[in-house]
């Protein structure tokens, strides 16, 4: 599937049908899946420049107003130019970079998202021939971020997926041997019940088996990029914590691009 130059990415389904991914989808699912975001920045900046228009306030005021409305503007614009570099120039999500990452190939394999699965049927393509599980742990209690809630509604998984609790997941002791958290362990807001959940995943990982965890961080980089929404995003070290606190090593470390890094670990205990 090529990109740069091409206009669209051919993708299969499962059932041998294709789809085309056009050139500036990942964008837009982002722009769709956050629309009140840009639709109050659009109208605050229509408010400043109302305000501005009428000249009420003083200029001190009307400085920082319209240094604000910048920062607004290139916010904006950048979470949209970094969000189509990620997921349609680089197609991080298209999870091609993603076998030569990982310490064996996978034969029972666990995919775990938080409402939204738009990595199985690649999996699946990379991975055939193998056992897999799907598992949603979404929770509209705990994860209460519209863009979620709005991506749901949006979009329809073919697979049969198992909604779950994310501090009991449906499977037996040491049941899995690679388990795959891709853009979807950060919806879990709450830091103890991240460890709980991470936890659930070390017990059902096989003695032998590897997690990989895909994550933008909340990091100077996504800072630029994305303004204040990179607080959605957890940091290095809390992801680093959380691995200790649930019982594994971290194995591999390395950035996929500038704004999304990869975490590969493993159990310390059998």
């Amino acid at each position: 599937m090529a990109i740069g130059n091409s206009r669209e990415s051919l993708v299969k389904n499962e059932d041998g049908h294709s789809t085309h991914r056009g050139k500036y989808d990942g964008a837009l699912e982002i722009l769709r899946y956050n629309a009140h975001y840009y639709a109050g920045s659009l109208l605050a900046l229509l408010a400043v420049a109302t305000l501005l228009w009428l000249h009420w306030l003083p200029r001190l005021i009307q400085a920082t107003l319209l240094g604000m409305a910048g920062l607004v503007v290139f916010w904006s614009l950048s979470s949209l130019v970094v969000s189509h570099y990620v997921y349609d120039r680089a197609a991080v999500t298209q999870w091609r970079w993603l076998p030569k990452t990982l310490l064996h190939p996978p034969r029972r394999w666990l995919n775990i998202h938080a409402g939204l699965d738009q990595s199985t049927e690649i999996l699946t393509r990379l991975f055939p021939q193998t056992e897999h599980v799907v598992l949603d742990i979404y929770d509209s209690q705990e994860m209460t971020e519209p863009s979620i809630a709005r991506a749901r509604r949006m979009s329809s998984s073919q697979h049969s997926d198992v909604a779950c609790r994310l501090d009991a997941l449906p499977l037996p002791d040491r049941d899995r041997d690679t388990i795959f958290l891709l853009f979807a362990a950060h919806e879990i807001r709450n830091p103890a019940r991240r460890v709980a959940f991470f936890q659930q995943v070390e017990r059902v990982l096989t003695t032998s088996g590897q997690v990989l965890l895909v994550e933008h961080l909340r990091d100077w980089k996504n800072f630029v990029a994305f303004g204040p929404g990179c607080l959605h995003f957890h940091s290095r070290r809390e992801w680093l914590r959380i691995i200790r606190a649930a019982g594994f090593r971290l194995d591999q470390e390395g950035c996929v691009t500038p704004f999304v890094r990869r975490f590969l670990m493993s159990k310390t205990r059998g």
